[in-house]
């Protein structure tokens, strides 16, 4: 069996639409390779992702001995978290809701060798 290691972020302050999109062009891709394209990326959640490849390419150091150089970006997904709900005054005393959703992004490596 393949050596996986994971990385998770939870609560994250943004949708989980625009966070798939991204994880969509890097999966199946190299470490260095997926590193290379989020931080040429014109989005707000690049930044979010690549710490989070940053901190499973490190835990696969660590844990495992892992090389970074040699690891593959295995699974990506997103799940949908709690959706935190405000309200916007309007006129006549009326209150429209606003919706801020929030994610957990999991990414999963593995060495390239297996």
């Amino acid at each position: 069996m393949a050596t996986e290691v994971k990385a998770i972020a939870k609560y994250v302050r943004t949708s989980p639409q625009k966070v798939r999109r991204i994880l969509d062009q890097i999966r199946g891709k190299s470490y260095k390779e997926a590193v290379m394209l989020l931080s040429v990326m014109p989005y707000k959640a690049c930044s979010i992702i690549l710490k989070i490849v940053d901190s499973a390419a490190a835990n696969a150091q660590v844990t495992k001995g892992l090389n970074a150089n040699k690891l593959i970006i295995s699974k990506t997904f997103v799940d949908k978290g709690p959706t935190l709900k405000r309200f916007r005054p309007r006129a006549q005393g009326r209150g429209y809701q606003i919706l801020k959703p929030t994610c957990h992004i999991t990414v999963q490596v593995q060495d390239q060798s297996l």
